[in-house]
């Protein structure tokens, strides 16, 4: 029999530029000379976005975008929306081509039990239905709708139904206690709490039917609760604080008017969602972002950046999504955009490194092959995950030819922090020896982004046609007026500067909640330059185009008159086989001398010798100076991170400065705050 060979795939970026050609009778010599073109002029650009997606609206838009400078700008004003309604435009297609909308599975059922599979007719009366239910108990446009759920495809179809009606979106996830949870939707009065009875996390059942009933009793504005039975445990404790309702039973009617239910046109800029800054210190930022502008920077980014395209669509070759991520990282957000263009998203609720515990509740080594065995048994077509998880995977020595059949796999996202060089180096290696060079030849493609949860989007990312470079992003993302400023806010190649963006996009946001005149907004991106989105990162853009983020702008190292970013002593440390993880802080203040710790998480049985420690300063002179060599090296058990994984730099900086624990950082906002206790008696022992 004659093996058909199938076509060869046509980046998504590839075909809009095709489009564009034939459609607007533009055509660019080079991606550099594209991009120019979408941040010069901002209203063709997304009105071609609009038309290639083919976005639709019952009435049409006066306007692209109103020339308003940031962060007043309009966009698509006259136009209606609604992100649900972008979502259903693919149920016929898909259920045609017998493709799922949500494949799942948790620590429990991997390995144990098919996945989940949630079809897209069967995700759309799910999501009318508790619509439905929802505005049965009051809800109404602009009215607020929290949910406390896991990766699940639940969180997913809660997501839909309360957006579908008008209401505004707001999650956390189960790993975030009373005190975190409070500090976010206590700002913004929700009418409804979606909520789980618990969540299973490193081969452990955590009950969070207390918090549940916390929660309940401290949100006066919360008027119904609808429970989700993740763990099937007792919530009478709930019932006692709340009126409340099954999610099974809320999603369970099949009649008439569930087949008649079509999600709200509403304001482009409606409230979609309200989503947080990571509230290391004081209150989390509640960040409010809009339908439309939601959904065309999604798109531009799944579908032209990321390339991922639909599941249905024959160019897309089955395209299944994953991005590992908590309901409380924006990522959460990215996956879930999958749904925009028909993608199947795939959906790991738990732990990435698998079991930590035993049986008998020993600590046990992580299993890094457990993300890896999820994608071989779906058929996964693009992997996304944080930075660090592939450098654990490297640490660890996964060897991905024994985690199953991985040659569905055409791409590996990164993100949350730098991916190094190193670890882009193994997975790329672990693809060869898989031979998995895809239809297309050549290596796997790496997408590395970077961006943020201010706008829900990212700035810098992929571009399936351009050259990759092991630890750089491929280039400025289409839309995104991206610079690198010098201290005479000049922009510079070549060079490192402050990551700015000149130009309004559709997902800035809207506004933050309860903020009286804008004052937080502007304070927290205009302050240094009027006008201008000043990011908080350090950017070094090269002459290719390619792109690199040093970390943090306000964790910067400052040696003796030598700036460099955290990042990039990271790489020199981390690269060693010795250390699992690594944190520095720059004490130099007020004319006072440099004095910088490094502080570093060693595998299991190391100590930190004479001999580590001239590893780590020879690693540190070769790649960067023996200037950036450490005062004090210490071994600690954990690096202290945010619930997104990321370091947290300034507030070990301002706490070993002086500052009380309460003042510069929030336990509930962390990730491992039980580690804490050592960097406050470090800091005590200082004084």
């Amino acid at each position: 029999m004659t093996q058909l060979t199938p076509p060869p795939h046509v980046p998504q970026i590839r075909l809009y530029q095709n489009w564009l050609k034939a459609q607007r009778g533009l055509s660019f010599e080079s991606y550099d000379a594209l991009w120019r073109w979408s941040t010069t002029e901002l209203e063709a650009f997304w009105q071609s976005i609009w038309d290639y997606f083919d976005l639709q609206s019952p009435t049409p838009h006066r306007v692209v975008c109103d020339g308003a400078p940031m962060p007043r700008t309009q966009w698509f004003v006259g136009a209606q929306f609604n992100y649900a309604q972008q979502v259903f435009r693919h149920v016929a297609a898909a259920d045609a081509a017998g493709v799922a909308a949500i494949l799942s599975h948790n620590e429990k059922s991997l390995g144990q039990a098919p996945a989940r599979q949630l079809s897209w007719p069967e995700l759309r009366r799910q999501v009318a239905a508790l619509a439905l239910h929802l505005q049965a108990h009051g809800v109404q446009p602009g009215d607020r709708v929290a949910a406390y759920l896991p990766n699940i495809p639940e969180a997913m179809v809660a997501f839909l139904a309360t957006v579908s009606i008008g209401g505004v979106w707001s999650i956390c996830a189960p790993d975030m206690g009373t005190h975190a949870v409070l500090d976010r939707f206590q700002q913004i009065g929700p009418k409804v709490l979606i909520a789980c009875d618990g969540v299973t996390y490193g081969g452990r059942d955590f009950d969070r039917t207390g918090v549940v009933a916390e929660l309940c009793a401290a949100l006066p504005s919360v008027q119904h609760v609808v429970l989700f039975e993740n763990l099937g445990l007792s919530t009478d404790a709930i019932k006692k604080v709340a009126d409340c309702a099954s999610f099974m039973g809320a999603t369970a009617r099949n009649d008439a008017q569930t087949e008649a239910f079509q999600p709200l046109w509403l304001p482009f800029d409606h409230p979609l969602w309200i989503v947080y800054s990571s509230g290391t210190t004081g209150l989390p930022k509640p960040i409010v972002h809009g339908h439309g502008g939601m959904v065309l920077v999604a798109l531009a980014l799944k579908g032209l950046h990321n390339d991922v395209g639909c599941s249905y669509d024959p160019n897309s070759l089955g395209e299944r999504f994953h991005w590992y991520s908590s309901t409380g990282w924006v990522m959460w957000n990215a996956q879930l955009s999958g749904l925009l263009s028909g993608t199947t998203c795939c959906l790991f609720d738990g732990n990435p490194g698998g079991r930590t515990v035993d049986a008998a509740g020993h600590k046990v080594a992580p299993d890094w092959t457990t993300l890896w065995r999820f994608a071989a048994e779906l058929d996964v077509t693009f992997f996304g995950a944080g930075a660090a998880f592939y450098a654990n995977c490297q640490k660890a020595g996964v060897d991905l030819g024994a985690c199953g059949d991985l040659s569905h796999v055409r791409a590996l996202g990164s993100t949350g922090s730098p991916l190094s060089a190193e670890a882009q180096a193994w997975g790329t290696d672990q693809f060869r020896k898989l031979q998995n060079v895809g239809e297309r030849g050549g290596d796997i493609w790496w997408c590395n982004i970077s961006g943020g949860t201010d706008f829900c989007g990212a700035f810098l990312g992929g571009n399936r046609e351009l050259p990759q470079v092991p630890g750089e992003m491929q280039c400025r993302l289409l839309g995104c007026a991206v610079e690198a400023w010098n201290e005479q806010g000049q922009p510079v190649l070549d060079e490192v500067g402050e990551l700015v963006c000149t130009q309004p996009i559709p997902s800035m946001p809207l506004y933050f909640w309860g903020d009286a005149g804008n004052q937080r907004y502007l304070a927290s991106y205009f302050d240094t330059y009027p006008g201008v989105w000043r990011h908080g990162d350090w950017l070094k853009i090269g002459a290719n185009g390619g792109c690199i983020i040093y970390g943090r702008s306000d964790a910067t190292i400052n040696r003796h008159g030598l700036r460099m970013g955290t990042s990039e002593l990271y790489s020199a440390v981390e690269a060693l086989p010795e250390v699992l993880d690594s944190l520095v802080v720059d004490l130099e203040y007020l004319g006072r001398e440099s004095y910088m710790p490094l502080f570093v998480v060693l595998r299991d049985g190391l100590t930190l010798d004479d001999t580590v420690r001239r590893n780590l300063n020879e690693a540190i002179k070769t790649a960067l100076s023996p200037r950036f060599v450490p005062n004090e090296i210490f071994q600690v058990a954990e690096i202290p991170r945010t619930l997104s994984g990321k370091k947290q730099e300034l507030p070990i900086k301002k706490l070993l400065l002086g500052q009380p624990l309460e003042k510069v950082l929030n336990r509930d906002a962390m990730a491992n705050p039980g580690c804490l206790d050592w960097y406050v008696a470090l800091a005590q022992a200082r004084q």
